[in-house]
């Protein structure tokens, strides 16, 4: 007996409560394997698959394309049931754990159907349907030799006056509530076996039928309307208004969220200096010069924070309001900000306080190319303790940059440019850099501040200074 089992969204960890549905991976239908992603979803902290933990048949989902689900709604519903005579094929489980859940093992209550199959073509069945049913082995076409008018419990008849093959009686019900003869429509699944979205389709198609019949009737019967109106605009979204609304939602919606609750709460102050970063270049280019992979500037403005946070480690603390306590953090997990084609985004480079330039590089070049194609887990956009914000690649000198809270502080670099510099005296073109912190003024203050900013400088202009203190 089919078993049709419901998978609900489930908690992808980092407490987050909800998800918005960007792209289904299967249709209504669809045989799916077990831990086979059916759907991909962003949630506050990223943009992840999610894979079912059920192998069968997709006989329903939930939710359009950029709906929000809160975790625990329903997503898909599906037909579970084994292909042959209790073949144990997919009783393993995966192990492929996403966050917060996976499939250890195949779940002990899962009942597998046996393919009481008297004949191949008459195996679908009314509630669900086995996989094994949905490959049919031959045409056998029709095969309407099925006495499934007397027996009620597989009414899967192919006769012309018989019960129609749907996936679901959901289905069925659905299209007599809508007053459609289940007759009239061909079905997409497997034998002609009309599925849920043949339904909706014919309905949406007849719902616009209405609606063009009944736009037409208005224009016809309005009584000379102004020519010139053209009210309707491209985008059908505009608001009447004139102007056009987008919802604070996904990870816009968490930007905002985070940038709003860290000008609430946080009393940041800025400050900020220039400074000749030729032999920091210089020094980079020798890098590179020796062989192997590059290294790249962020990595050694990396090891620059690192090292200066070593030295005021007030400026990589947080602040426990509940507790009225600064929290001074042992570990640098450096967070970089990296502009992507979904917003602005976070990630976090773990213990880099524990990592040299190479290192520090490979993991930016890791953690950006994951950023741009969507791949960044929750885990990897928390916990961060520090930020750097590399705004200069936007052709921007300076930025009073917003504490990414609960962090204390954020260094942020300008674009490196020739300007005029005076340097041992004399004026020169040199490679010059504005360097900027905010931080918490809770936490420190101006000297404090003052002291890692200049360090910081120091060591861009003479990288023999960041030697002497390694």
């Amino acid at each position: 007996m089919a078993q049709v089992l419901e998978f609900k969204l489930p908690d992808l960890g980092e407490g987050l409560t909800e998800a918005e549905i960007v792209r289904w991976l299967v249709e209504v239908g669809d045989v799916v394997a077990v831990d086979q992603p059916v759907v991909e979803v962003e949630t506050a902290k990223a943009m992840v698959e999610v894979p079912c933990p059920y192998g069968g048949v997709v006989t329903a989902r939930y939710g359009e394309e950029g709906t929000e689900l809160p975790v625990g709604a329903p997503l898909i519903t599906v037909a579970v049931g084994a292909p042959d005579s209790g073949a144990p094929a997919a009783a393993e489980g995966s192990g492929n754990v996403l966050v917060g859940y996976g499939t250890s093992e195949a779940p002990a209550r899962r009942r597998r159907i046996r393919a009481t199959r008297p004949q191949p073509a008459a195996s679908v069945t009314v509630d669900a349907v086995a996989p094994a049913a949905l490959t049919p082995p031959a045409p056998a076409p029709a095969a309407p030799a099925s006495s499934a008018t007397s027996a009620p419990a597989a009414p899967a008849v192919l006769l012309p006056d018989g019960p129609v093959p749907v996936i679901s009686p959901l289905v069925r019900r659905l299209a007599r509530e809508n007053g459609l003869d289940l007759r009239e429509l061909t079905g997409s699944g497997p034998e002609g076996l009309i599925l849920r979205a043949d339904v909706e389709n014919a309905l949406r198609t007849a719902v616009a039928s209405d609606q063009a019949a009944q736009s037409i009737q208005a224009v016809q019967a309005a009584p000379a309307a102004p020519e010139a109106q053209e009210v309707p605009r491209p985008n059908g979204s505009a608001a009447l208004d004139g102007g056009r609304r987008i919802p604070l939602k996904g990870v816009r919606g968490a930007v905002a969220d985070k940038l709003s609750r860290s000008r609430r709460e946080i009393p940041d102050a800025t400050c900020w200096v220039d400074a000749d970063a030729t032999e920091l270049m210089r020094a980079r280019a020798a890098m590179n010069a020796a062989g192997g992979a590059k290294i790249s500037l962020l990595a050694l403005l990396a090891r620059i924070c690192t090292a200066a946070l070593a030295r005021f480690p007030e400026l990589n603390s947080t602040v426990d309001l509940a507790a009225r306590e600064i929290v001074q953090l042992d570990q640098v997990h450096l967070g970089f900000a990296a502009q992507t084609d979904r917003g602005l985004v976070v990630p976090v480079v773990r213990d880099a306080h524990a990592r040299d330039a190479e290192a520090l590089t490979a993991e930016f070049a890791r953690l950006t190319e994951a950023g741009r194609e969507g791949r960044l887990t929750p885990a990897d956009l928390t916990g961060g303790t520090f930020t750097l914000n590399n705004y200069g690649v936007f052709g921007v000198d300076g930025s009073t940059p917003i504490v990414n809270h609960p962090e204390a502080a954020m260094l942020g670099v300008g674009r490196i440019i020739p300007k005029p510099w005076v340097h041992e005296g004399e004026l020169a073109v040199r490679q010059v850099v504005q360097l900027a912190l905010t931080f918490d003024h809770r936490v420190c203050d101006g000297g404090t501040a003052g002291g890692f900013l200049r360090y910081v400088a120091d060591c861009v202009e003479q990288p023999a200074v960041l030697l002497r203190t390694l």
